[in-house]
């Protein structure tokens, strides 16, 4: 059995997707341009959404490997090499945030200085929510993340060759302190990107209402990644039932969190009828948008919970596998939810801007996570937990002459 060989040389077809999904990504943004030059902001409108999904299944990996690095087990062994080489598109992601740096001013109002002089509120804010200082914020925000990506891939990369324990063991402390810095930073950015949308309305839970979205797509796209190289050599021969069962676990883990932490927010607004905060909900749930709040409660929650209460559903790659990418779709939809309605408050209005921006940062997402994934081996044979998944192989391979007979 090849362990150490790279993706690349296992998996030579990857090769050939990268570089038609690159080409597809290029070639979606290049159309996309149309619609910058005539509807600007709902260009912006749209790569906000899009970006925000995407930047959330890279910064999702992130912390899930950081999770791992600090509980151990199994579960994350065969999916480090996927999570390592979707932080190591945060560079490109980084990149990619320069649209909305030059565009804030189409979809930040408190941007518009006239507007600032003539509220009382954005004046209060204006220490806080001004151009460079939000520039410079998120330049720390991308700083900390690609610090943290740039130490966890490196060290990871001496393991490959050299068994010394120190590697896991820096590892285990930069991740304690890296969850830290993960959580106020997304929680800071969240306040920055998406609530300040509407700079009058505010949530105290919802940093960590899109924590466990980043964590839900990050899971969502891992396991649909684990079941496409489940299909091929060598990884068909070493990923086994339990770790589809473990991370459909997790998933539902987070379904629920997120469930949690939207309904909170909701009981907690609506029972405070505050009118400043309650306007955020009003043309949601007044207007055409409680459609789209009514699908994100079914398929978002209530259609996943079921599936994933099932454990033979968990354990079949075919079926898991439907349900991370319908929750993929739900959380484009979530992100829809958060960010549109700002824009079109008396009812649901849907671009091609919102179809055509999300499918090509997400085809030049999977070409650059594609990229990053040839160059390391299958799994990392010097990870802590490695006996615990090699021996969740070793059961597998036990089984298959029982089943013969």
């Amino acid at each position: 059995m090849v362990l150490t060989n790279t993706a690349d040389v296992a998996i030579p077809e990857l090769a050939g997707y990268q570089r038609r999904l690159l080409i597809a990504g290029a070639a979606g943004m290049i159309v996309s341009l149309a619609g910058l030059f005539m509807e600007p902001t709902q260009f912006l409108q749209s790569y906000l959404m899009a970006y925000m999904l995407w930047l959330g299944v890279t910064l999702g990996c992130l912390a899930l490997g950081m999770v791992h690095q600090l509980s151990g087990g199994g579960w994350g062994v065969v999916i480090r090499r996927p999570i390592g080489a979707a932080t190591r598109v945060l560079p490109v992601m980084t990149m990619l945030f320069l649209p909305i740096a030059f565009g804030m001013f189409r979809l930040y109002s408190w941007t518009n200085l006239d507007l600032v002089a003539h509220d009382e509120a954005l004046q209060h804010k204006h220490l806080y929510l001004n151009t460079p200082f939000f520039l410079v914020r998120a330049a720390i925000y991308f700083l900390v993340w690609n610090t943290l990506t740039y130490f966890l891939n490196a060290w990871s990369l001496e393991q490959d060759t050299n068994p010394d324990p120190q590697f896991a063991r820096r590892m285990q402390k930069l991740s304690a302190v890296g969850l830290l810095g993960y959580g106020l930073t997304i929680t800071f950015a969240s306040f920055d990107w998406l609530m300040s949308l509407e700079p009058h309305w505010f949530s105290t839970i919802y940093g960590v209402l899109i924590m466990g979205g980043q964590g839900l797509s990050a899971l969502a796209v891992l396991i649909v990644v684990l079941v496409w190289l489940s299909r091929r050599p060598p990884l068909d021969r070493i990923i086994v039932a339990a770790h589809f069962h473990d991370l459909g676990n997790l998933m539902l883990a987070f379904i629920m969190l997120w469930a949690y932490f939207s309904f909170s927010q909701y009981l907690i607004i609506w029972s405070g009828n505050l009118p400043a905060e309650i306007a955020w909900y009003l043309h949601r749930l007044q207007t055409g948008w409680r459609a789209v709040g009514i699908t994100l409660i079914l398929f978002h929650f209530v259609v996943p919970f079921l599936l994933l209460l099932s454990r033979t559903m968990k354990r079949e790659a075919r079926t898991i596998v439907i349900v991370a990418g319908g929750i993929l779709v739900a959380r484009l939809v979530d992100l829809f939810w958060l960010i549109a309605p700002e824009f079109h408050q008396t009812g649901v209005s849907v671009s091609w801007l919102d179809v055509v921006l999300p499918v090509s940062l997400g085809a030049i997402w999977l070409g650059c996570f594609i990229w990053q994934l040839r160059g390391r081996a299958i799994l990392p044979v010097h990870d802590p937990g490695f006996d615990e998944a090699l021996g969740r192989i070793i059961e597998k391979a036990k089984e298959r002459p029982a089943a013969a007979h």
